[in-house]
């Protein structure tokens, strides 16, 4: 029987911070000397997701730390003039105040086992961006709690020993399949990916549109 869910937040709860991001690689290929925009977000992508990579345990930084240096490494390798910590602090807006999606307060409100938010994010910022919608979890742990990031373990492990359940006991709802899935199946979690766009589904992947499809499919039963 499944007591709780998991759930990631940005790109699940709420919106992601592409529009940011467009900006932010616009402002370095009017100032550097990148071919496109594609090339600028591609460099920086995979910078940024080296850097998550290593930084756990003793090694870990905070999101706001890696974003800061892909981004500063980022504008260094286009021979952009960018101001790297103001092109951050555009982020940084976006992440305590990001807009959300629109069923994501009514699965909070309907959902019959608690729900816990997990992140890759720093734990201040998250707090505040729920405030900012009023949401009421039961939990939030976060990579900062954590010193790791998804889809490595130790966020998801974190997470079951702070609430008590085993992997079998909970799902973990997240729109990222490298991240969420990967990262929750690897404890033995089982993840539902939320596909908003129509992407294709592979073999095994559970999938679904939005938050309410979750509840209205029983994916879970009520706790009595």
């Amino acid at each position: 029987m499944i007591k709780a869910v998991f759930i990631d937040f940005y790109g699940t709860v709420v919106h992601e911070d592409g529009e940011v991001i467009q900006k932010i690689s616009q402002e370095i290929f009017n100032t550097g000397i990148a071919k496109n925009m594609l090339e600028i977000d591609s460099y920086w992508w995979k910078t940024f997701q080296a850097a998550c990579i290593t930084a756990y345990g003793d090694s870990f930084k905070t999101q706001r730390q890696l974003e800061y240096q892909s981004l500063h490494e980022t504008i260094q390798y286009f021979h952009s003039t960018a101001d790297a910590k103001q092109l951050c602090n555009l982020m940084f807006e976006h992440w305590v105040s990001p807009s959300i999606f629109e069923e994501s307060k009514l699965f909070f409100d309907i959902c019959p086992v608690p729900v816990y938010i997990v992140s890759n994010i720093d734990r201040a910022d998250i707090l505040k961006a729920i405030a900012f919608h009023g949401l009421k979890p039961a939990g939030v742990f976060t990579s900062e709690d954590a010193k790791s990031y998804k889809p490595r373990r130790e966020l998801f492990e974190f997470a079951l020993k702070n609430t008590g359940l085993s992997a079998k006991q909970v799902i973990h709802i997240g729109d990222s399949l490298s991240s969420d899935i990967k990262g929750a199946s690897s404890v033995g979690i089982n993840a539902i990916w939320i596909n908003r766009t129509g992407k294709a589904v592979s073999k095994g992947v559970n999938a679904v549109e939005n938050l309410l499809q979750i509840y209205d499919s029983g994916y879970f039963t009520p706790v009595s």
